[in-house]
């Protein structure tokens, strides 16, 4: 999509601190970090959200945890612990209209939700 961000970002066109890359999927440094350690995992193919996800997409989704998986071992965090969260909708405080996933870490989280 031309107005998305992530496809910006993942086209090379829009400024991001990139954590890693392949032909699927970018990660990069969130710009308002809610933890030490705070990326978006963003597939390279728009999807607006989970709702969107089609039974020939099951790739996509596990290259996000791979990826995240991944990158906690690289940012140091796979031994303390890390959050992955995927929000979907605009109740679930999903702020771009991009599949996306955050990885969290780098000090305890509280387990409250909501």
């Amino acid at each position: 999509m031309e107005d998305c961000i992530f496809c910006k970002i993942a086209a090379g066109q829009a400024p991001a601190e990139v954590l890693y890359q392949d032909d699927d999927v970018i990660a990069f440094a969130d710009i308002s970090p809610m933890a030490p350690v705070h990326a978006l995992i963003v597939p390279k193919k728009h999807l607006a959200s989970v709702e969107e996800i089609g039974a020939d997409d099951s790739e996509v989704v596990s290259c996000l945890i791979m990826t995240a998986k991944r990158l906690a071992r690289e940012l140091g965090i796979s031994n303390s612990g890390y959050r992955l969260v995927i929000n979907s909708g605009p109740d679930a405080t999903q702020a771009v209209p991009h599949l996306h996933m955050h990885l969290l870490g780098g000090r305890p989280l509280e387990p409250k939700l909501g």
